[in-house]
């Protein structure tokens, strides 16, 4: 910027005083404060977009990179499962000679293991019935003895 020093500085505010007066030299001074603080934040504003901006294409070049190197991952690691599950294949099929009869033998059965359900319990099957259903529709959430519930329903006594 402008170099600026103290007798420079010295010289303009004496021909401010000189031009402007005692009167509106303060108010003016300030007004040119006001702006320089603006023009200030204004650059500072601009440099700072300007950076994100910077910043912002420097991710997005990392982003490109890094999607390339996990798609060239993706591919060799399909190429290698595609590879081993045909290597499986094959030595799978050399290994078992009869298995082309067998199928036909079977007409392509294979004993596979079947799921077998377990059996339901009923107190499991109550107890995962929501609180508000058991309570609309009476169903009692915790057994109380006889007298607990003659106690309970018992009118309350009047006068004592």
């Amino acid at each position: 910027m402008i170099d600026f020093g103290i007798d420079k500085i010295a010289l303009i505010g004496a021909v401010a005083l000189i031009v402007l007066g005692p009167e509106r030299l303060p108010r003016v001074a300030r007004t040119v404060g006001h702006l320089l603080g603006k023009a200030q934040r204004y650059v500072a504003d601009v440099k700072a977009e300007v950076n994100r901006s910077i910043e912002l294409e420097e991710l997005k070049k990392m982003k490109g990179q890094f999607e390339d190197a996990a798609r060239n991952v993706e591919r060799t690691v399909a190429s290698e499962i595609h590879q081993t599950s045909a290597e499986l294949e094959k030595s799978w099929a050399d290994a078992d000679p009869l298995s082309s009869s067998y199928e036909n033998i079977h007409d392509g059965w294979t004993p596979t293991p079947t799921y077998k359900h377990p059996k339901k319990n009923w107190r499991l099957k109550r107890g995962a019935m929501p609180q508000w259903y058991k309570q609309r529709h009476g169903i009692r959430g915790k057994a109380q003895s006889g007298a607990a519930r003659v106690a309970r329903f018992r009118p309350p006594r009047i006068g004592s």
